[in-house]
């Protein structure tokens, strides 16, 4: 797969699928943040999820954002996917010196023994849904996976399961980022639902996302699903809002008094996507 998000649909149990793949994206991001493997794997696997998150949207200018908050080293990310299928974010520590370079850590070490997740769909200058859930981290590789499943589940009260599967080399930059989520509505066929848990509960589901060579259609197969029609793709890539203007108009909300201090120009970096912008500040302030 490209980047891209695909959703399908078996007429016969009701049961959705969204599938993705985010790989460029999430290689794009850890270059401009400087990351190292470990938290590279991580923001990948949260890009993941965002571009899973994306296919909730229903607004032309909607932006889902995807958040933890943890005592591990990480101390925890924030992503954002847009209705556009623009994916940013960042990791809070981008360098763990304990984890990188040593082989793949347990979630548990990087993250800690659990964590806050919060998901919010919005708008320019409104809130449409928000929410947020306490989850432990056990002693697998599916914290992220069940941070959003969790979600879900405690508060929509929708039957969802998810995997995301991503590697990161030693350079830093993530080799695949991708995941899979699965839906029975009320009306669904519970058994058959049942069959598609199985295969994420086995980890069935991970590997096969982590597979490059795995297609949609054979994806659907593994999960039980061989019938299900592809209904919508949408395009998936690396994208910011910030600009140079962006940048000037957080200098011009300073007190003159405090812009006046500073040097001539300052670098002011974006945290959503590691990109500096040089901007002239009017002040007299000495060189730094």
């Amino acid at each position: 797969m490209k980047d891209e998000r695909i959703q399908a649909l078996d007429a016969v149990t009701r049961i959705s699928v969204v599938m993705c793949d985010c790989t460029s994206a999430a290689a794009s991001l850890a270059r401009a943040h400087l990351s190292g493997p470990t938290a590279s794997r991580c923001l990948a696997e949260a890009l993941a999820g965002a571009s899973l998150l994306g296919a909730e949207m229903s607004e032309v200018d909607e932006a889902v954002t995807f958040r933890l908050d943890c005592p591990g080293p990480l101390e925890g990310f924030l992503v954002e996917a847009t209705a556009t299928g623009t994916l940013r974010g960042y990791t809070k520590k981008k360098i763990l010196n304990d984890f990188d370079g040593l082989g793949e850590p347990k979630d548990a070490e990087v993250f800690g023994p659990n964590g806050t997740f919060e998901i919010i769909r919005s708008v320019p200058g409104r809130i449409l849904a928000s929410g947020a859930v306490a989850v432990a981290c056990g002693k697998g590789g599916r914290f992220v996976a069940n941070g959003l499943d969790a979600f879900f589940v405690q508060s929509l009260q929708r039957r969802v399961r998810t995997a995301v599967a991503a590697v990161a080399g030693d350079d830093g930059v993530p080799l695949y980022a991708r995941g899979v989520m699965a839906e029975c509505p009320p009306d669904g066929d519970a058994a058959a639902f049942e069959t598609v848990c199985a295969c994420f509960d086995s980890g069935a589901a991970a590997k096969a996302v982590a597979s490059a060579s795995i297609s949609p259609r054979t994806l659907l197969k593994k999960l039980g699903l061989p019938h299900a029609e592809l209904r919508r793709t949408d395009a998936l890539s690396f994208a910011c809002r910030c600009s140079a203007e962006r940048a000037a108009a957080v200098l011009a909300a300073m007190p003159e008094a405090e812009r006046a201090a500073l040097p001539p120009q300052i670098d002011i970096t974006c945290h959503m996507c590691g990109r500096t912008w040089t901007v002239p500040t009017g002040g007299g302030g000495k060189e730094l």
